[in-house]
């Protein structure tokens, strides 16, 4: 996997707070708001996180950031509320210059997402939200048996959450990703440790538990790519279909998982992360749209912004992680929908519909 270089800054939040961000690579904008469990730095050599970093920093330049009490963002004592993390949001984006650009939540940045969406209108060109949710565990009418789980769980963060031994938070760690490989376990077990403190770890998740933004769900006026996992452990399914329900006119896009962070090595990691650039592209008019060539799947769209470049099948090969035999067979399936014979001829009829513009993923 290639490497990222990123920029890190720091901007103020409405309360004084310092929160750091972050931008890797270049073209049309995406925002990531922050959910739970960053750090700019750890992150870029993360197993788990790196991979998302690669593909959400593809052809476009990121900017994501450390929520407050996390990662490189100021650690004081400090208020813990929707208001709280939007201000943080909004404080980045003005520090960041950027006019308009497509946001993206990924489980608590779910709820963060939506609220700005609604109230910043004419700032959001589109969104995606994966594994996410609009209304907290104690907004769902938890059985007693839920309020008393979640209640054990955060005694157990406070206990053992800062031990070296990271026995307390592999029960953490199994919610998130129960279908990781030992390595990447531990990533995420190290990363838990060092992202935030014990005490501040407990009031954010109390915190998360309190959001409902149901009511600006229903206002927000941006098209919407909403994706959730089959058995996600920690946010049920259910919740990311009740969000999709919630925005008028979003999409809803199941996956086949077990975890509520996508992993690499897992089939809907690539099907999700096909489905987001397809999203994406469609609705940034920088980016070839998805009136060219309407026929081909976005894992063959991405083919082609390759072969548009005069990269060959081994080099493709490369940059798909594919083998170099099925990448001859889908440059043929190509060929076909495009009506062509030859390289050639695929490459000029790509180039006048616009691909081959954007500079490649290094």
């Amino acid at each position: 996997m290639s490497s990222l270089s990123q920029t890190i800054r720091f901007c103020t939040s409405r309360d004084a707070l310092r929160i750091a961000y972050a931008t890797t690579g270049k073209g049309p904008v995406l925002i990531r708001a922050a959910h739970f469990l960053t750090h700019l730095e750890v992150d870029l050599h993360s197993p788990v996180w790196q991979p998302w970093l690669q593909e959400l920093s593809r052809d476009r330049l990121l900017l994501r950031y450390d929520g407050r009490g996390c990662g490189l963002s100021d650690r004081a004592p400090l208020a813990l509320s929707l208001e709280a993390w939007l201000a943080d949001l909004e404080a980045v984006v003005d520090a960041s210059g950027f006019k308009r650009f497509a946001l993206f939540g990924c489980s608590q940045g779910c709820a963060v997402s939506i609220a700005y969406a609604a109230r910043h209108p004419d700032r959001v060109s589109c969104m995606v939200i994966i594994g996410g949710y609009a209304r907290g565990l104690m907004r769902r009418n938890p059985t007693p048996e839920q309020v008393r789980e979640a209640r054990l769980l955060l005694d157990l963060i406070e206990v053992g959450w800062g031990r070296d031994n990271p026995a307390f938070r592999q029960l953490f760690t199994s919610l998130f990703i129960p279908e990781g490989t030992p390595e990447q376990m531990r990533w995420f077990n190290e990363l838990e440790r060092l992202t935030t403190s014990p005490e501040h770890a407990a009031r954010t998740i109390a915190a998360f538990g309190q959001l409902d933004v149901s009511d600006l769900a229903a206002q927000v006026a941006c098209p919407t790519l909403v994706l959730h996992a089959r058995g996600d452990a920690r946010v049920p399914f259910e919740e990311g279909r009740r969000v999709a329900a919630l925005i008028p006119g979003a999409r809803f896009v199941p996956l086949d998982s077990r975890n509520h962070v996508l992993l690499a090595h897992e089939p809907a990691f690539r099907d999700g992360f096909d489905e987001i650039h397809a999203f994406l592209s469609a609705h940034d008019p920088s980016l070839p749209g998805p009136n060219a060539f309407p026929g081909l799947t976005p894992r063959e769209r991405e083919l082609l912004e390759l072969l548009a470049h005069g990269l060959d099948n081994l080099q493709i090969a490369a940059h798909l992680n594919v083998s170099e035999k099925t990448v001859r067979n889908k440059v043929s399936a190509v060929f076909d929908k495009l009506e062509v014979g030859t390289r050639a001829q695929a490459i000029v009829h790509a180039r006048e519909a616009g691909f081959g513009t954007k500079p490649l993923p290094r």
